[in-house]
């Protein structure tokens, strides 16, 4: 059984519970294991309204972590504090794990290869990497991702060209520093899915009112559905192979400059990263989320 990580900005966007849902439904299935999820982007209800949501799917064994100083996004969205009252397990922020810590709990006690999913911002993913021996292992980041990370995938950036901006790159500060230092340590094969690919795919839009993630789009604007960002990078995880789940691949080096949160992208076949291009219509993408989340 394949492993992963989640990590999520679980903020004021729809499309990180869109992801949520295709995850926790192929984990009660038993086709994968979520071993936790860290937030990395913190609110008021963040951590019981990911809980809260977790248990309308009817999981309730997947262990949380936040990082709590990670509350400088701004913005209120109506559907974490809708859904927060659902929680079972963990009520508020301060009840969930540090982030950071989760991350390196999970990896040292991992006996099978991890893979993490990223659809947030970077700064919880590059502190693992900065961290150094503690009570819970005598590795390093570096060394638990060269020991237990099989691969990382991550919806970030925009690879239409060098330059561009991104949200989950170039949010803030916290962001650009997160971002140029993960791109820069990480010793792990890498695929990213960008901005361009999820922008112009709309799923959700065939959920029934009553459910809950109906509602959760309701709450944040998009009764009709949403883009597709982080579901997209869910499927292309979840599938686990580029071209079998619709894309090519550009594989080379990316970079991050600290200053701007600007992605840069160097093509060289012996590359660690890669960053996938939509190689089917968008109705293919569209119907594979659909079908799995209603």
């Amino acid at each position: 059984m394949r492993n992963f990580i989640l990590g999520t900005d679980w903020w004021t966007d729809c499309d990180d519970v869109v992801a949520l849902r295709l995850l926790a439904r192929a984990h009660k299935r038993g086709e994968i294991c979520i071993k936790g999820i860290g937030i990395n982007g913190c609110m008021e209800y963040s951590a019981a309204s990911v809980d809260g949501f977790l248990a309308s799917e009817g999981v309730q064994d997947i262990p949380l972590g936040i990082d709590l100083e990670a509350d400088d996004f701004g913005r209120n969205p109506p559907y974490q504090k809708r859904l927060a009252p659902l929680a079972k397990r963990c009520m508020s922020n301060e009840q969930a794990e540090d982030a950071v810590r989760l991350y390196r709990r999970i990896l040292a006690a991992a006996t099978e290869p991890v893979e993490i999913m990223e659809i947030g911002y970077m700064q919880v993913i590059a502190g693992v990497l900065e961290s150094g021996p503690d009570d819970i292992s005598d590795k390093t980041g570096v060394e638990l991702f060269k020991e237990k990370v099989s691969k990382v995938w991550m919806m970030a950036g925009k690879w239409t060209a060098d330059g561009e901006m991104e949200n989950n790159f170039c949010r803030n500060d916290r962001t650009r520093i997160g971002s140029e230092k993960f791109c820069r340590l990480c010793p792990v094969p890498v695929t990213f899915l960008g901005w361009e690919i999820g922008y112009d795919v709309i799923t959700g839009d065939n959920l029934a009112e009553g459910d809950v993630l109906y509602q959760a789009m309701c709450d944040h604007g998009s009764p009709n559905g949403r883009m597709s960002w982080d579901p997209m990078l869910v499927m292309l995880a979840l599938i686990g192979d580029e071209a079998e789940a619709g894309y090519d691949a550009v594989r080379g080096w990316a970079r991050v400059d600290v200053k701007t949160g600007a992605n840069y992208f160097t093509r060289d076949d012996g590359g660690m990263h890669q960053y996938v291009v939509k190689a089917r219509e968008n109705d293919f993408y569209k119907k594979m989320i659909n079908d799995l989340i209603v």
